[in-house]
């Protein structure tokens, strides 16, 4: 995802992933209807950001690429505000209650992004990642799930992104003109220092990437296009460095609402103040379990230890490296879906998890572990993957010896949270059940995708043993310090050398890991961090209200499945629908719920 809730990240959000129905033919009417409209929604978008529309079914734009120059703003902004229009007008004529539901949550993406648009406009020199847009818009046709059928598109995206076609310029020339056009302006915040040095670093990664996957292809006549590209690639870094790097700020925080407007683009509608509130009584609350259960685990390993971060840190030597790291998660994965049956959490697909080290591009792209969810719309077979941008965890002895994503305690966590019960469940529930396109795609949100990963921490973590509990644990009182951390920093409330000794002297997180987070909060993706923990806290919110209202007539499967089954609605919706659908489905008639 693009740093600093750029243009292009704002509408890569809005496309990750869509979904084709496959309910039984009575269920389908509603959806299809619905579904008619997202896709009027996606050709529309995609005459204005075609590369970020391959995840929705829109074929037709594969040799379309965005167009850099100084009406992109404009456009796109008119594109939302017809879409806006059109979608009401719909909203008029429907007589389908889901359906009107499913257009206000496209209208509601388009107003986000709307207003927006205007405050980056307002706000920020329009600077953009150009090695990711190419990166992107290059993988979204050679990936190896992608159709063969499509991949000679992404020939003719090479030529024009190089500007070698007739009527085409250099998308980087088009990017270079569009940050000169508006230098002299008063008042635009140039781009913050740390974004401009990470992009730099990464642009010949994605280039390299690029080239990857056009070995791989099959395909022929790409090298010379391609050496082009390098060539102005290398050419527009290199004015970056001369012109804007020393314009560049080093104060990381956003001007005026962009932050509040990144906090409600994830999903969160709770204001700074709330967030840290929260997050800092959880921190606390968390630690004291931390505490109490640390000298458990240290005499069951015969350790004379007894602080959780000496305990911690001695687990977190226990590395897997090379080839051993996917098989270690196949291992632990297994054992989990043993766990889910056992315990009737949830229901699970007959196929098995997709687990496979990241390349390099993609590393740079997501340096954490993470998913990559497929093209399932017009969906050809491809599938969910969870990705791990570690080849091999540092050798040696000291701090840079370890890795927070290769011990092995830590592996039950962070399996549960990618693959299943969390992350890979979640899509591939909405992959093989069928989802309207509205709910998989446009109401897309980061309190949801991850509160659900981190609640499915939680189901598991009692069956864990005691060290993958307390690394359960550990990352739980993360994502609380999330919570807070990233809103107090962009509200100037505490410095990144506090930021950083917190994660790494109380959370006991590596430095490497510390410093990827603090990116994150200050320019890769300010105010998504939060919703981990915000969106956690709001699924046991609705959790108990259903376990309150049904008591023993409550069935911890039945409702996970509803849940995963109702896409990926914020939370407001998700509870509306489990109260007025899940709970009168278990209990007949139900009386005062609401009151709860």
């Amino acid at each position: 995802m693009t740093p600093h809730r750029s243009l292009v990240g704002s509408v890569l959000l809005g496309c990750l992933f869509a979904a084709v129905p496959s309910l039984a033919q009575d269920d389908r009417g509603w959806i299809e209807e619905s579904n008619a409209s997202a896709r009027y929604v996606a050709e529309s978008s995609g005459l204005v950001f075609p590369e970020f529309q391959g995840g929705t079914g829109i074929e037709d734009v594969d040799e379309e690429i965005v167009i850099l120059d100084g009406s992109l703003t404009g456009r796109a902004v008119a594109a939302f505000e017809e879409q806006v229009a059109e979608l009401r007008r719909r909203q008029a004529e429907t007589g389908d209650p889901r359906v009107t539901q499913d257009l206000e949550i496209m209208i509601a993406s388009r107003d986000r992004l709307i207003r927006q648009l205007r405050a980056q406009d307002e706000f920020l020199l329009p600077y953009i990642n150009v090695a990711q847009i190419v990166f992107i818009g290059i993988s979204e046709l050679l990936d190896g799930q992608i159709a063969a059928s499509r991949r000679p598109a992404a020939l003719v995206r090479l030529k024009r992104y190089a500007g070698l076609e007739e009527g085409y310029r250099p998308i980087t020339e088009l990017a270079r003109e569009r940050i000169e056009a508006r230098m002299d302006t008063v008042g635009l915040m140039p781009p913050f220092r740390g974004r401009l040095e990470q992009d730099l670093q990464n642009s010949p990664r994605y280039l390299a990437g690029v080239r990857q996957m056009f070995a791989a292809s099959g395909l022929e006549g790409y090298e010379d296009d391609l050496a082009v590209l390098d060539e102005r690639m290398e050419a527009y870094d290199g004015w970056i460095r001369e012109v804007l790097m020393p314009m560049a700020r080093d104060d990381f925080r956003q001007p005026g609402p962009l932050y509040e407007l990144a906090l409600e683009q994830m999903g969160v509608d709770a204001t700074p103040e709330q967030l840290i509130a929260d997050g800092l009584a959880g921190y606390m609350a968390i630690r004291s379990e931390m505490e109490a259960l640390a000298p458990l685990v240290a005499q069951s390993r015969g350790w004379d230890l007894t602080d959780y971060r000496d305990v911690i840190t001695e687990l977190r030597k226990e590395q897997f490296h090379g080839e051993a790291i996917v098989e270690r998660y196949e291992q632990v994965n297994e054992a989990l879906e043993e766990i889910i049956v056992r315990e009737d959490i949830v229901s699970l697909p007959e196929r098995p998890a997709i687990i496979r080290i990241a390349t390099d591009a993609e590393a740079a792209a997501q340096p954490q572990p993470h998913l990559k969810t497929p093209n399932v719309a017009n969906n050809q077979g491809e599938l969910v993957e969870f990705l791990i941008p570690v080849v091999e965890a540092p050798s040696g002895d000291g701090p840079a010896a370890v890795s927070d994503e290769t011990f092995e305690a830590g592996a039950w966590t962070l399996a549960a949270h990618e693959l299943r019960p969390g992350h890979e469940l979640q899509f591939s529930t909405m992959l093989d059940n069928g989802v309207s396109t509205a709910r998989a795609l446009y109401a897309f949100n980061s309190v949801n995708v991850e509160g659900w990963a981190l609640y499915a921490e939680a189901e598991v973590k009692p069956y864990l043993p005691l060290d993958g509990q307390l690394i359960g644990l550990q990352w739980r009182l993360h994502r609380a310090a999330r919570s807070f951390l990233d809103p107090m920093l962009n509200t100037g409330r505490i410095t990144t050398d506090e930021a950083r000794r917190i994660m790494v002297e109380d959370i006991v997180l590596t430095p490497e890991t510390a410093q990827l987070e603090l990116n994150r909060y200050t320019f890769t993706l300010p105010g998504q961090a939060p919703a981990y923990y915000y969106g956690y806290r709001r699924l046991l919110e609705i959790r108990a209200k259903a376990e309150l209202a049904l008591g023993d007539r409550f069935d911890r499967q039945s409702y996970h499945d509803f849940i995963l089954d109702q896409g990926l609605l914020p939370p407001d919706l998700l509870e509306k629908a489990v109260m007025e659908e899940y709970l009168p489905s278990r209990s007949g008639v139900v009386g005062d719920q609401h009151a709860l």
